[in-house]
């Protein structure tokens, strides 16, 4: 490490002994095959969404499925599912939360007494929570696991690429231009850390009008297809702004949703394992 080093990674090129992946083992009773991030440079895109709708996809698919949510600060998880704690456990371990369909979720609301209670912490303590979640947690078996990743490039999304073992991300965004550029932000954290990157989730890429069924662009025209090409990613899903879908997930029942958004994306998920 440089005596100049500002312990940033995000704004950094050096390849130096912090940025190497030091993979740490999860539960021993637990069996991984895949782990998947979800991520992206900006909050607000949808990578909640896009998690949860992935892990519903892999399911259905026939799959063992999880869902780690990494936002600490911003969980939104349990919302998605209806489920609600406290997670139960014993002196050796964590048991995630099964929703409906079976799928295993932990997130911090799942071990909260009060579900809207503010988590006040900071980075370094929030790092830990999400490395308590890989190593803690009695996951059992699962084929995917899917993890929510917080915005932006910073300590979470570091200690996710160096403690656990990630098979490849999916990164989400928006039609807006400004997203190009936080789309290349998330490539360049992916290459530095040797994460490969399955595709491009764009979402909210258009509104369906009801009465006439014209496509239209509520946020300008889309960029993701020049972004993919820019940065030789495949566009996975361009997910629409749906009515259903959002009352579907406000009212936890996120798993009853039956659109097909992203059933490619899920079958390039479903390719790594072949």
């Amino acid at each position: 490490m440089s005596e100049q080093c500002t312990h940033d990674c995000s704004s950094c090129t050096a390849n130096c002994e912090s940025r190497q992946p030091q993979h740490e083992a999860p539960h021993p009773g637990s069996h991984i095959k895949k782990v998947i991030g979800v991520v992206s440079g900006k909050g607000g895109v949808g990578k909640s969404m896009t998690s949860a709708m992935l892990a519903v996809s892999m399911r259905r698919m026939g799959y063992k499925t999880a869902v780690l949510d990494a936002d600490i600060t911003g969980p939104s998880i349990p919302k998605l599912f209806g489920v609600h704690g406290p997670a139960t456990g014993t002196e050796n371990a964590i048991n995630p939360v099964e929703s409906r369909t079976g799928i295993k979720l932990m997130s911090i609301n799942l071990l909260l007494e009060d579900e809207e209670a503010p988590v006040v912490w900071r980075g370094p303590v929030i790092a830990g929570a999400v490395k308590q979640f890989w190593q803690e947690v009695l996951w059992d078996d699962v084929d995917f696991m899917f993890v929510d990743m917080p915005p932006g490039t910073g300590d979470v999304p570091l200690t996710v690429f160096q403690t656990l073992p990630v098979d490849g991300i999916v990164i989400v965004s928006s039609p807006q231009e400004l997203v190009g550029m936080i789309v290349g932000k998330a490539v360049q954290m992916a290459k530095m850390m040797n994460v490969p990157i399955l595709g491009i989730v764009e979402n909210m890429s258009y509104a369906v009008c009801p009465d006439c069924g014209k496509h239209i662009s509520v946020f300008g025209d889309s960029h993701v297809d020049e972004t993919g090409a820019k940065y030789g990613l495949p566009v996975l899903a361009k997910m629409p702004i749906d009515p259903e879908l959002a009352r579907q997930a406000d009212h936890g029942m996120i798993e009853t949703f039956a659109g097909d958004y992203l059933d490619g994306a899920a079958k390039a998920v479903a390719a790594l394992l072949k």
